[in-house]
């Protein structure tokens, strides 16, 4: 797996190796290395929309992740309906990917973006918001994305997960998109695993210690 946390091996198990999905990845960086979407769009045959706001890593871009669409520019300034209406987006979306500051705030005004632009009527079937509970409280990330995506219809999978004891993502899925039967046993399979942060009252899951 590629993914920092393995979040790709959390999309492919939830989708069941779906082939040919589509996903959105806001914070891109790298194409390989620590990347969430390569091996999706490398050996699944997935393609999407890649957002990133250093221009360094086009020329990469380009070179690898030539099924995907690039978009060099700040998150938080994109106008997501034209976006996904111009490069034809399906509605239902396999994956989205939010991984950036967010102790400037352009995490969870990426989201509240996304929230106003084009939440009514796109969902996405798994989602890996990365929130940094463990370094910044900026606008209180971490408790107001969970309120959007609450309120959007969304299931929490895993809850703060957690990188050398600091808890810094949420993982989530849209029950109308996936099988919630599995996704139910895997969230209960994985309930023994949280332990305690090196946030005082938080209980995290080390993404080392996921059973699928």
């Amino acid at each position: 797996m590629n993914g920092q946390a393995q979040q790709d091996k959390f999309v492919m198990t939830v989708l069941k190796n779906k082939k040919n999905g589509y996903f959105v990845e806001i914070g891109s960086n790298h194409p390989i290395h620590i990347n969430n979407t390569f091996l999706l769009e490398k050996i699944l045959e997935w393609k999407g929309i890649m957002i990133e706001y250093d221009k360094k890593y086009l020329p990469l871009y380009k070179e690898h992740r030539q099924n995907s669409i690039h978009i060099i520019n700040n998150a938080t300034l994109i106008d997501y309906k034209k976006l996904f209406e111009q490069n034809n987006v399906p509605l239902n979306i396999d994956y989205l990917q939010i991984d950036l500051e967010a102790n400037n705030g352009s995490t969870l005004e990426t989201l509240e973006k996304l929230d106003r632009e084009v939440l009514d009527n796109y969902k996405f079937a798994t989602v890996t918001f990365e929130h940094d509970f463990y370094s910044t409280n900026y606008r209180d990330t971490r408790a107001n994305s969970r309120l959007i995506f609450e309120k959007r219809g969304y299931f929490r999978v895993f809850d703060d997960i957690t990188n050398f004891g600091n808890p810094y993502e949420d993982w989530y899925v849209h029950p109308s998109l996936v099988d919630m039967t599995y996704v139910q046993s895997l969230k209960q399979k994985n309930q023994k695993n949280y332990t305690d942060c090196k946030i005082k009252g938080v209980l995290g899951l080390n993404w080392e210690k996921i059973e699928y």
